[in-house]
């Protein structure tokens, strides 16, 4: 039996081939050289941090970097820096192939503020704690009373079905947290009082809360009202 054939051979060199190209395109890649830096912003919140800032965090004390090889760079380094931004929710970083480090950045999407003796805040769609930007503010729910008492995740779980309905998103502008943990909600154009109870049921509250506006604006009752009591699953109970 013959070990050397001719297509043996062949298999062995187109082996060696693609390792010494793979060497090469490696080492190569490697010491390419970095000309530029750049920021991408993707989805729909782009407006709270600026390119200057986290191009900073990008560059770090790099401050020369068309000197610098690809291989020089940790960019498991600058991506961690990266995401502890606080308004940052993800970032990747990586460096092309014609050398641009390039920063692929998703910022944090606020769905309340929160205003209290500490400051004023956002609260994010993880339920998380957000700062304030000067380059944008967000029109949102504003957030006051007992705030702790509730679960982040159920008081992200109420915030976030707001911000996704368009309804609910121009009508809710306040949210208020009793001692108790139940809800108490403002509405924009009207004075009454929603009674939303505690963060149970919270899909269904919200159907019968828009059912009962939209029936109301059509009977013109709204302004007769001062409470709107959303704690039964099954009806909607009105107090003049």
């Amino acid at each position: 039996m013959k070990i050397f054939t001719w297509i043996n051979i062949r298999l062995v060199l187109m082996f060696a081939v693609v390792i010494f190209l793979y060497s090469f395109a490696s080492h190569r890649n490697a010491l390419t050289k970095i000309k530029k830096t750049e920021v991408v912003f993707v989805g729909e919140n782009t407006l709270f941090l600026k390119e200057e800032t986290v191009n900073k965090l990008l560059i770090e004390k790099n401050t020369d970097l068309k000197t610098l090889n690809k291989v020089d760079l940790d960019l498991n380094k600058l991506e961690k820096s990266i995401n502890k931004q606080e308004m940052i929710q993800k970032a990747d970083v990586f460096v092309s192939v014609d050398g641009v480090l390039k920063a692929v950045v998703k910022q944090k999407t606020p769905i309340g503020r929160v205003f209290d003796e500490a400051g004023s805040f956002y609260i994010d769609y993880e339920g998380n704690s957000m700062p304030l930007s000067d380059n944008y503010t967000a029109r949102v729910p504003l957030l006051s009373g007992e705030i702790a008492v509730v679960k982040k995740e159920k008081l992200s779980e109420v915030l976030r079905m707001i911000d996704k309905d368009e309804f609910l998103k121009k009508n809710i502008i306040g949210v208020q947290v009793l001692p108790n943990g139940s809800l108490i909600m403002a509405n924009r154009n009207y004075d009454f009082q929603i009674d939303f109870g505690r963060t149970i049921n919270i899909e269904r509250k919200f159907k019968n809360y828009k059912a009962f506006f939209q029936k109301a604006v059509l009977d013109s009752t709204l302004n007769k009202y001062t409470r709107i009591n959303l704690k039964f699953t099954k009806q909607v109970v009105c107090i003049k």
